[in-house]
């Protein structure tokens, strides 16, 4: 399954509360239909019936169901840039 990095999970964290209104908000992560490989990630207010939840340390990822197959070996990174925008990263998991 995937897992989050520390610095993944820092930001997700931090992008999620920005909508404390909604308890269940997590970052969703789809695939592209349009781009194959690529995917589309946003704030959900809380997973679809299908989504696979994957656990963390506080962070609230949720993967659509051809996401989860294929990211089920690797792992997200993710940092703020100097603008204060988001840079996600795929990588292996060892």
């Amino acid at each position: 399954m995937l897992t989050l990095t520390d610095s993944a999970n820092t930001v997700v964290t931090t992008i999620t509360e920005r909508t404390p209104d909604i308890k269940d908000a997590g970052l969703r992560i789809s695939t592209d239909e349009a781009q194959a490989g690529e995917f589309a990630v946003a704030i959900a207010p809380a997973p679809e019936p299908t989504d696979t939840v994957v656990p963390s340390a506080g962070a609230k990822v949720y993967l659509e169901e051809k996401a989860a197959i294929a990211l089920d070996d690797k792992v997200l990174d993710a940092q703020f840039t100097d603008d204060g925008s988001v840079r996600f990263a795929i990588g292996t998991q060892e």
